[in-house]
């Protein structure tokens, strides 16, 4: 399919998001980028979500922007972003949150940074917080190496931020993970699915400021208390995810295959100690000394081997 060139694509799924939606809506049409299309997907609203997004169609029309609803039955995030990128139709995606906002020059100085550096596929802004009533809210993601330009594990490994809104990646090589135009669809958010991937193929250059704040509210799905059995499967499902996305990314390096598997088992270990498991805590460690071997060590294991070896063939003929 053919990418409209200098359009940028924005997908924001939205559920029940009649308290925030507006501001979101009005940071897009504040843009002092020219060319944006909206693909605003209702996840199944029980609310007025929907009539506040259709009392936008004209301010979009007098913005020229595109503006497209697409709506269907309630699942998840991911699934909703399922459900708009068939309507992608720009050379640029982002993905913003329904709940946060993007500064007036968000888009324009990310399109400007990724037209002067064709070598780079991504580019991604700082972020701020703020609470519902505008007042500054405390941090909830690392900010990591600013310099580091190779985010996979860094995201992964939490060392990073994943704040869906900061992030600006070419379509063209975002479909040519997903050509049929669909993530993961996992009850555990988006970012993992639309980032790690890419992220893996390509390095991703920060522009060291604040171009799109976040929300902070108590009652975010995110943010609400989580029964045992939830939190459970949550670390199931993000584990899974994990798994499908090391398939995709094509990852043998056994290397990397390892960190992969200490990142799961050091999540493990933090679920057994919460709630008391001891069996699950005591195979988290074993794994995780195993993985955590130096380079030396497994050179050390690998000359034992072979010197145990030597020493099998010595005993045999011997015993001719």
């Amino acid at each position: 399919m053919h990418h409209k060139k200098g359009l940028v694509s924005c997908v924001t799924p939205v559920y029940n998001g009649e308290k925030y939606l507006a501001r979101m809506l009005d940071s897009i049409l504040n843009q002092t980028y020219p060319f944006v299309e909206m693909i605003l997907v209702d996840d199944g609203s029980t609310d007025c979500t929907m009539e506040i997004a259709e009392s936008y169609r004209e301010r979009f029309e007098e913005k020229q922007y595109s503006y497209q609803i697409v709506r269907t039955e309630h699942k998840n995030a991911s699934a909703a972003i399922n459900r708009g990128l068939p309507w992608v139709t720009g050379e640029y995606l982002i993905w913003p949150d329904s709940d946060d906002i993007l500064e007036s020059d968000s888009i324009k100085k990310r399109v400007e940074f990724l037209i002067e550096h064709p070598n780079y596929h991504s580019v991604r802004s700082l972020m701020y917080y703020f609470a519902n009533d505008g007042s500054k809210a405390n941090a909830a993601e690392k900010i990591g190496d600013l310099y580091e330009e190779h985010l996979f594990f860094d995201i992964m490994e939490h060392k990073t931020f994943v704040c869906c809104g900061c992030y600006m990646l070419r379509t063209e090589m975002f479909f040519s993970i997903y050509p049929e135009r669909k993530i993961p669809e996992y009850p555990v958010g988006q970012n993992f699915q639309m980032l790690l991937p890419y992220m893996y193929r390509y390095k991703c250059y920060t522009i060291p400021e604040p171009l799109y704040g976040v929300r902070v509210r108590p009652d975010s799905h995110s943010r609400r208390p989580k029964t045992q059995e939830e939190t459970e499967q949550q670390f199931k499902d993000f584990e899974d995810l994990i798994d499908e996305i090391r398939k995709i990314c094509g990852i043998q390096n056994i290397r990397e295959r390892i960190r992969i598997l200490y990142w799961k088992m050091r999540r493990r270990q933090i679920l057994a100690h919460r709630y008391g498991k001891k069996v699950m805590a005591i195979q988290a460690k074993i794994i995780i000394f195993l993985c955590g071997r130096s380079q030396k060590q497994q050179a050390l294991l690998r000359w034992l081997k072979k010197l145990l070896g030597r020493e099998t063939k010595y005993v045999e003929s011997c015993r001719k």
